[in-house]
């Protein structure tokens, strides 16, 4: 019932497959997405409660409704503040979960294709990248096309640990145990049924807060970087990866928007302000730790081994959100 999550499971739903949704609500942004879904009365999803932190409910599940042709394993713990403040959690949520799941596809569904949600943190501070000051944002001079999947892995706070670990995890179980796993480090993705908060999902989160009239806090200078991908783009390297999974099996993909889809938070603040006919209220602090000034993935791998390239440009994806956005948030 998360962002990704629920945008999946109503993307297969719609091909006619046969969907199990597994979510442990435990996050109030699931909850609103539960509690709308639940109006839908989608016959071919059903909804399961349960946790990935308890090896037994995850079993459970796959006894009784799999076996599955795919397995997306989207839970976790998303923001690296909060792995700071409460890093057992976080390390049972990502690392301990993503292990659960690995063993119950081995054990009890051996032949699904498994697609794990990692992140580009598994990269670390990345101090080697190189950038240039260009007025509203900052530019990524080397690598020129972006970190590749070849970049150093270098785990920084917990969150980086315990996702980085189940990152390997999933790679490894593919050449130790044959599984067909692959391993999406992701990017800034956005999208429909995101509610973004300050730490985690920032383009939703500027969108919202400026909708909602409530304070965006901008840290540093906000010239800072991206590539950004919009959800349904995501999807559709998944549908890649699944309709190649013999070619994608064992394979480690860098996945956003790349050299062409990128967006600094001053042009999404420039853009808000043009689009809405609102001047956001902003707040303005330092930088905060480890904060990358320009961070743009090289989705080249994908492209190359799975004939995949996003499709949504950022101006469409922008507008596709709001779309979603504006008739839950009356402007204030």
């Amino acid at each position: 019932m998360g962002f990704i999550g629920l945008n999946a499971c109503l993307h297969y739903a719609k091909r006619g497959w046969s969907v199990v949704a597994f979510d442990n609500l435990s996050r109030a942004t699931a909850r609103k997405n539960h509690k709308e879904f639940s109006r839908f009365s989608i016959r071919n999803i059903r909804f399961v409660r349960g946790d990935v932190r308890r090896a037994g409910e995850i079993e459970i599940a796959v006894r009784r409704h799999g076996k599955f042709d795919l397995v997306l394993h989207l839970a976790g713990q998303t923001a690296v503040t909060t792995s700071v403040l409460d890093p057992r959690k976080d390390f049972e949520a990502n690392a301990l979960g993503a292990f659960n799941v690995l063993e119950a596809v081995r054990r009890l569904s051996p032949r699904s294709a498994l697609f794990f949600a990692s992140t580009n943190k598994v990269y670390g501070g990345m101090e080697w990248l190189r950038y240039r000051d260009a007025g509203k944002r900052y530019e990524l001079t080397h690598p020129k096309n972006g970190v590749a999947e070849t970049a150093p892995l270098d785990f920084h706070s917990p969150y980086g640990c315990s996702k980085g670990s189940a990152d390997q995890y999933v790679r490894d179980y593919s050449r130790i145990y044959g599984l067909n796993t692959v391993v999406f480090r992701q990017s800034c993705i956005y999208g429909p049924w995101q509610y973004g908060e300050e730490d985690q999902g920032w383009v939703a989160w500027f969108v919202l807060a400026a909708l909602a009239g409530k304070r965006i806090t901008l840290f540093g200078n906000g010239k800072q970087l991206r590539d950004v991908l919009f959800v349904d783009d995501l999807l559709s390297v998944y549908d890649a990866a699944f309709s190649r999974i013999r070619r994608a099996r064992g394979e480690v993909f860098n996945i956003g928007g790349g050299p062409k889809l990128t967006l600094s938070l001053l042009e999404l603040l420039d853009w808000i302000g043009k689009r809405l006919e609102i001047a956001p209220k902003l707040g303005r602090t330092g930088w905060r730790p480890g904060d990358q000034r320009a961070y743009v993935s090289d989705i080249s791998r994908a492209g190359k081994l799975l004939g995949w390239k996003p499709s949504i440009s950022v101006g469409a994806g922008l507008e596709m959100l709001l779309a979603w956005l504006e008739p839950r948030f009356a402007r204030r």
